[in-house]
């Protein structure tokens, strides 16, 4: 079922607190990583935006599956990936269950610990950073996931006996032609995805969660994205990204529960038993070449697309939600590219396989060139990398007429756990 707007009294207080750890964390003065002050506006916010979800919307935090997956895409994104301190397995399952518990009571539109930014001693640092004060909800959802090096470090140390249980799933990501990765954007142990109609929300989250983290873990690359590139319901029209088209028509929707389940979560038997409920995912920052794009005639980015700009309709023909038909003729020559988009990522090509997206874009400033540093944070959730993503991307990266106009910057999977269970932490599966 997809995730719909909870009330924000339906949530209460979690069965645990933040740990004297976690509160000790929120003391600290962690660095919450690059791009935070660049947090656009809050009020500025789409319309549709708003009407998917409302800024006082909530969604559960407990349940079944994490939020933030097949939850209508929100309009905002504060992603962090983290490296793990040297530290201990009691004191990893510690902060775990200190992020559940602000996680759990930030999602219903409620301050990190009970005394809040202003309630507690003048003389000690407060629970909250206090920028969300006043501020509802806004549909946040925090989702949790957990990278290989937390099983294995590249070095080969298992540090909290965690290697014998990650999952076979959970590659390393091979090497794609044209890849230029920087590894400042690559990997990281944990990672925290939250989404928010409004960026203050979503940046307060992590921002916090990152102060709980202090001395256990710290951010080793972060990203802020708006304007989400893909509709994760029926209920959202469809976005367009910084190439002006339509992005997305094909995605998997959260009310196509057959699909979903097939496509998105892991089944029992089908993965590490740990991971029943959970799902993988595949972050990628893509750096695009705005200016050369927009030197391009409208019949060329049409032809790299397969698509019309204006409708967004397969050049086949049709409307937008029409199917491709890629043995169709025009001027004796195919409709659609052979090396168009929308041909190479079409499951037809690749085995069927699909994969539930939920990406944003970027702007950075301008290079040192004076050109707009800008471009796609592409998020993708599925059942299984190996047949589904590296499948497509394959494909893409050796024949896409777009990679003229792309560059793949930053690269990262990881292991999104089941949901949680009141009383319990995210990740407990894996633990016990």
């Amino acid at each position: 079922m997809p995730d719909t707007p909870a009330d924000q009294d339906s949530e209460p207080t979690p069965a645990h607190g933040i740990s004297r750890r976690g509160l000790l964390g929120l003391a600290g003065a962690g660095v919450v990583g690059a791009g935070v002050g660049a947090a656009v506006d809050r009020f500025a916010l789409p319309h549709d935006s708003l009407a998917t979800s409302g800024a006082s919307a909530s969604y559960p935090f407990y349940g079944e599956h994490q939020a933030g997956i097949t939850t209508a895409a929100q309009d905002r994104l504060h992603f962090a990936s983290y490296d793990v301190a040297d530290i201990s397995r009691a004191d990893l399952i510690g902060l775990l269950k200190d992020w559940t518990a602000a996680a759990a009571r930030m999602t219903q539109g409620r301050e990190v610990g009970p005394d809040g930014a202003v309630g507690g001693a003048l003389d000690a640092p407060p629970d909250d950073t206090g920028e969300a004060l006043d501020l509802p909800a806004s549909g946040l959802t925090i989702t949790f996931g957990f990278g290989p090096t937390l099983f294995r470090t590249a070095d080969g140390r298992d540090r909290f006996g965690l290697a014998a249980k990650r999952p076979e799933a959970l590659i390393d990501l091979p090497h794609f032609a044209g890849d230029a990765l920087q590894d400042e954007f690559v990997g990281g142990d944990l990672c925290i995805q939250a989404c928010s109609d409004d960026p203050q929300v979503a940046v307060h989250a992590i921002r916090n969660l990152s102060r709980i983290a202090f001395g256990r873990a710290s951010i080793r690359w972060s990203q802020l994205g708006f304007g989400r590139t893909s509709s994760t319901s029926r209920s959202q029209v469809t976005p367009r990204n910084l190439f002006g088209f339509k992005d997305g028509t094909a995605n998997v929707k959260s009310e196509d529960a057959t699909v979903v389940d097939e496509h998105v979560w892991v089944p029992s038997g089908d993965s590490a038993p740990w991971m029943t409920g959970g799902s993988y995912l595949v972050a990628r920052k893509i750096r695009m070449t705005i200016e050369t794009w927009d030197r391009a005639s409208l019949r060329e980015q049409e032809r790299i697309f397969g698509r019309d700009k204006g409708e967004g309709a397969p050049l086949s023909g049709g409307s937008e939600f029409t199917e491709p038909n890629f043995s169709a003729q025009k001027h004796g020559e195919p409709a659609i590219d052979p090396h168009s988009h929308v041909r190479l990522a079409h499951p037809t090509n690749n085995g069927g396989a699909v994969i539930l997206r939920r990406g944003y874009n970027f702007v950075e400033g301008n290079d040192d060139l004076g050109r707009l540093n800008a471009g796609l944070f592409f998020l993708a959730f599925q059942r299984d990398p190996r047949t589904q993503f590296v499948r497509i991307q394959d494909a893409l990266s050796r024949n896409d007429a777009m990679n003229e106009y792309t560059r793949h910057i930053g690269s990262a999977i990881f292991a999104v756990p089941p949901g949680v269970e009141r009383g319990s932490y995210v990740g407990a599966t894996l633990f016990t």
